[in-house]
């Protein structure tokens, strides 16, 4: 199951408290203060791990607790400071305070940490507290708190490659022509629920591809699975707009393309500034009536190029997948901009 949003408590270790001790020896008849300062509390830390692509390991964890700090002892020992709890999470998981609505910060590539509640500070012993006036100070501080708070968990997933067209367009169909994933599909609306990944060879090179689910008007607002689609395709390299150009279901390609791009444009504009190209698919069905030509030039308008695809036939497969490792090689860097 895929789940790419949870909230849980998370509450990092107390520090241990300071000791009160004096040095006692024989023939050392006023033996100084030595307690020792108590041992820091034990952080909860976010690790992105790139094997791992939901937060459903999450979903039923009520709360995560890191390890509290061991008391100062005599003879000036310090306490142990308690262990990090480190929770793996895929890269592009974001962490948000629920109270606060504070944006702590995101993991973005593997082996990325995040401190998500701090341990508190050891407690001094009284040692700490010697002094010209006080030659036997009797006092020591406890540990401190740990932080605690509810914590909001958002994975937007990350990918070279965003899948983005309207439902019954042919992505899943085509993203499992060219890569091992296996996506659910079907002839109705949403069979996709859930984003998936694949890795796509193209001769030398390989991208990983995302199938997303499709978008319908109005899904900036939220309509359909507009938000849950919207917040993946953040973080693609390059966006391939997937069109039934068939033909035969009743639909206009090219008014397809505008609502997609539209819909885009209104959740975040400087995604239409990324690299786009446009897969006409289904090509093996062609109706009586060709709508490529018509397709063709609704993306010349926008100054993007059109490949021809069947995922039935192969047709175009080929030259889709090069075209889009051209645009990626163009385009190194990855887009993993914080967020607000």
């Amino acid at each position: 199951m895929f789940v790419d949003e949870v909230k849980v408590f998370v509450k990092g270790g107390d520090g241990g408290d300071g000791c009160v001790s004096f040095r006692r020896e024989p023939h050392v008849p006023r033996g100084g203060p030595d307690g020792g300062t108590g041992g820091k509390g034990g952080d909860v830390v976010l690790r992105a791990v790139s094997h791992q692509n939901t937060l459903l390991p999450l979903r039923f964890q009520a709360e995560i607790r890191a390890q509290r700090g061991r008391h100062g002892g005599p003879g000036n020992r310090t306490g142990r400071s308690g262990q990090d709890r480190e929770v793996p999470v895929p890269p592009g998981t974001s962490a948000r305070d629920e109270t606060t609505g504070e944006v702590l910060g995101e993991v973005l590539r593997e082996g990325d940490r995040l401190i998500v509640a701090r341990g508190g500070r050891g407690g001094r012993g009284n040692r700490a507290f010697l002094s010209n006036r006080n030659r036997a100070p009797r006092e020591a501080e406890p540990g401190g708190e740990g932080e605690e708070r509810w914590v909001r968990l958002d994975l937007r997933l990350i990918a070279d490659v965003g899948l983005v067209g309207l439902p019954n367009a042919g992505k899943s169909t085509l993203l499992s022509r060219i890569s091992a994933a296996r996506p659910r599909v079907g002839d109705y609306p949403f069979t996709t629920l859930t984003p998936v990944l694949g890795v796509v060879e193209a001769g030398d090179g390989t991208f990983v591809a995302a199938d997303i689910p499709g978008i319908i008007e109005g899904a900036h607002e939220g309509a359909g699975l507009g938000l849950r689609f919207l917040r993946h395709v953040e973080r693609t390299r390059v966006l391939l707009h997937v069109v039934d150009a068939s033909g035969t279901s009743g639909r206009d390609p090219a008014q397809d393309l505008r609502l997609a791009r539209e819909e885009v444009r209104s959740w975040d504009a400087s995604m239409l500034e990324r690299p786009q190209l446009v897969a006409a698919s289904k090509r093996d069905v062609v109706g009586a009536e060709d709508p490529l030509p018509a397709l063709r030039a609704e993306a010349e308008r926008h100054g993007l190029d059109v490949v021809p695809v069947s995922a039935v036939s192969g047709e175009g497969l080929t030259t889709m997948k090069h075209r889009l490792l051209q645009m990626l090689d163009e385009r190194p860097a990855l887009l993993l901009e914080g967020l607000g």
